[in-house]
């Protein structure tokens, strides 16, 4: 998947993310689990938004993308708030040779964006290579009634001055999988005209119980599940589950 201009208005249409409630998750888990080092891995980065929150905060952070388009709108932001964040462009399937870290996050639903179950596996493989021993691995998804309730064959739309989309979502190939198709419209600055440009995501999930096994074949134990960032038990419309696992 490119992000090609999708990346320098990911952060307008992200506004509204959670990022605060992950911060607060990631720092209340670390002192939960007794996690005394503050050494922080964050994978599929994006724009680098929690990363540089985590920066802000004191934390050892370094931020890991597939995308170019993205490492340069996170490399730019740390630069103006005067923060110095090694960024890394590596699949986080294939991560290797970045350390060895007290915490590694994957938020957002990131990892959803693996088409492949063997390349969920292999991120759970090295995330374990890249982590302390008892360090914690902290990752959410979308449930199942997400994919098949929430998304499948809905349209979703926003009409803003500066940046507007429409949101198609139709089932993909795979069991538990949606193709979401974006058109955007983006107001340049001189000329007050908007830009269009489209682009194809895919995403796939899985049930929990498929989750905890590739867990624990790559050597975590399963900690918590936490519905939609919150502490509570996941239930039949719950929408994100945030697992908590350690090594």
């Amino acid at each position: 998947m490119t992000y090609e201009r999708f990346a320098y208005v990911y952060d307008e249409l992200m506004k509204d993310a959670p990022y605060e409630k992950w911060l607060m998750i990631l720092t209340a888990k670390l002192e939960q689990y007794g996690i005394g080092g503050r050494k922080v891995l964050d994978l599929a980065c994006g724009t680098g938004e929690i990363t540089v929150e985590l920066a802000q905060h004191g934390f050892d952070v370094s931020g890991v993308d597939l995308s170019d388009e993205m490492l340069m709108v996170a490399n730019e932001k740390a630069a103006k708030l005067g923060l110095s964040i090694p960024f890394f462009q590596q699949n986080m399937a294939e991560l290797e040779g970045l350390g060895l870290y007290d915490c590694v996050t994957i938020f957002c639903d990131s990892l959803n964006y693996l088409r492949e179950e063997a390349d969920i596996a292999k991120t759970f493989s090295r995330v374990h290579e890249h982590l302390k021993d008892g360090g914690l691995f902290l990752f959410d998804v979308h449930t199942i009634y997400k994919m098949e309730e929430i998304f499948h064959n809905n349209t979703f739309a926003v009409n803003d001055e500066e940046v507007s989309y429409i949101w198609d979502c139709f089932p993909g190939e795979e069991a538990y999988s949606v193709e979401h198709d974006l058109s955007f419209f983006v107001r340049d600055n001189d000329s007050g005209l908007y830009d269009r440009f489209d682009e194809l995501h895919y995403q796939r999930t899985y049930p929990v119980e498929q989750y905890k096994k590739w867990l624990q074949q790559a050597g975590f134990e399963v900690s918590e599940l936490l519905a939609d960032l919150e502490e509570a038990p996941v239930g039949k419309e719950t929408e994100r589950i945030l697992f908590v696992a350690r090594k």
